[in-house]
């Protein structure tokens, strides 16, 4: 640990607490990360949706500012509707009152990457995503016509967009290997730094439980599709107990579970319901249909669960192949589902999730990635 006190801006497009979703999560298990390296932390933070300031924050970092999220026309204007609602003349009066680096969370935060104020400080983009690439995805998932069209147009956007942060960012912290290749092919000045999560250790029960589990933001147009998904190609198919647990879901689904005796519909469950939900499963199932970035459900299931069954776009290029069942069509999904209940999950399997994961998913050792991109200019 340096002796040395650092300082960096970092510029949150989201409030970091709770850690309840991905992106929090990256960013709140961070900020925990850089402040045990004795980085001291200016966090900015954009609040919209009716969240409120967090004092829970104040424990990770040494100052913190809040900016009301300002209402722009989303089908108006060149650039990207998530970065021009993310504009703040005090958030640059701030950003370029030091000589302090600057790490931007997303392309969201990124209104003033180019602004000749900060023409002479370290620039650090945090890439979630490849963001026109998960704009597209959100397309495809999305039922109601008008969001459509407006993810359609802000792909478009972000692409064109994407070319100035890549003109002006000293680098580009990408979260996952697909995220990096991208990049790194793009703008030659990526660096791969894995998700931050909230797991010290893996904690995987040994043994058996008695039921399936698929969990998620149900209100995410992704997560509802991947468990409609689940409700009527996989767990109907089945004769053991499922478990879909997660916040706001549609009725569409709720109606779509009550066809079906052996599915159970958790609503609204607290983040630590949901870790036990995780930990006393047999088997974590989890399925997407957009292959960006890395799902921190995918590591919660591995550091906390028993079996993971997945298909292949969440486990993709993830390095975490080997740790899950992993099935393509329905009729795989179900077998490989079947295929846990005939194991237990003992130690040898525990020790070879702790061997892969200690190997890249270590917060500390990813924390000086960054500290080494910030502040020597190795990117």
């Amino acid at each position: 640990m340096s002796s040395t006190i650092k300082k960096v801006h970092i510029v949150a497009f989201d409030l970091p607490f709770p850690p309840n979703y991905g992106g929090s999560t990256d960013m709140y298990y961070k900020y925990k990360a850089l402040k045990e390296l004795d980085v001291e932390v200016v966090l900015h933070v954009f609040l919209y949706g009716g969240k409120k300031p967090a004092d829970e924050l104040k424990k990770v970092v040494s100052e913190l500012h809040y900016y009301p999220r300002l209402k722009k026309n989303p089908f108006w204007g060149k650039r990207p509707y998530i970065v021009r609602s993310r504009e703040s003349k005090k958030l640059l009066e701030r950003l370029s009152a030091d000589r302090h680096p600057i790490l931007f969370e997303g392309l969201h935060t990124t209104a003033y990457i180019n602004h000749p104020l900060l023409a002479n400080k370290v620039k650090i983009v945090r890439a979630h995503n490849v963001e026109h690439d998960y704009y597209e995805a959100l397309a495809l998932a999305e039922e109601k016509w008008w969001k459509t069209l407006f993810f359609k147009g802000e792909a478009k956007r972000l692409k064109e967009y994407e070319k100035q942060v890549g003109q002006f960012a000293e680098g580009i912290a990408a979260i996952s290997p697909m995220e990096h290749r991208y990049f790194e092919g793009e703008y030659g000045k990526s660096t791969y730094v894995p998700a931050f999560h909230s797991n010290d250790k893996v904690s995987s029960k040994m043994g058996n439980g008695d039921y399936i589990l698929y969990h998620g933001n149900l209100s995410v147009p992704e997560n509802h599709r991947a468990a409609h998904f689940l409700v009527k190609e996989v767990f109907s198919r089945l004769n053991v107990p499922c478990v879909i647990a997660g916040s706001q879901p549609p009725k569409s689904l709720i109606k779509s579970v009550d066809s079906f005796s052996n599915i159970r519909l958790i609503a609204d469950v607290p983040s630590d319901e949901i870790l036990d939900l995780i930990s006393n499963a047999h088997a974590n199932v989890l399925v997407t249909f957009q292959s960006t970035g890395i799902k921190l459900k995918l590591l919660n299931s591995l550091y906390r669960g028993r079996f993971v069954v997945a298909n292949r776009p969440m486990v993709e290029e993830t390095g975490l192949e080997d740790l899950c069942f992993v099935g393509k069509t329905p009729s795989e999904l179900v077998e490989q589902i079947k295929a846990t209940f005939e194991k237990s999950f003992d130690e040898n399997q525990k020790q070879q999730r702790i061997t892969l994961l200690n190997q890249t998913f270590d917060n500390q050792v990813n924390a000086e990635k960054l500290v080494n991109m910030l502040f020597s200019g190795s990117v």
